[in-house]
């Protein structure tokens, strides 16, 4: 892990093209603002987790749906 000091209104370059800039800083607390391309996803890692959590418990088959109609049903040509 890289560890950097940074004061308010410092930033930290990811890349070309993700920054992170040190918005306010209360107490134990800072605030960061993260600049990022639309199509990189940026959460916290709770909400990340949590997404994580809920994409697998989509991906696995429900224990009250039939086998092999976990996808739907599959369409004759």
């Amino acid at each position: 892990m890289l560890v950097l000091s940074r004061q308010r209104d410092q930033s930290i370059m990811i890349g070309d093209n993700v920054v992170i800039t040190i918005v306010d800083i209360r107490g134990d607390k800072v605030r960061l603002g993260i600049q990022a391309p639309h199509e990189i996803p940026v959460h916290r890692q709770e909400v990340y987790e949590a997404i994580q959590r809920e994409q697998r418990a989509a991906d696995q088959p429900q224990a009250d749906e039939p086998q092999g109609l976990a996808h739907g049903p599959v369409k004759s040509p």
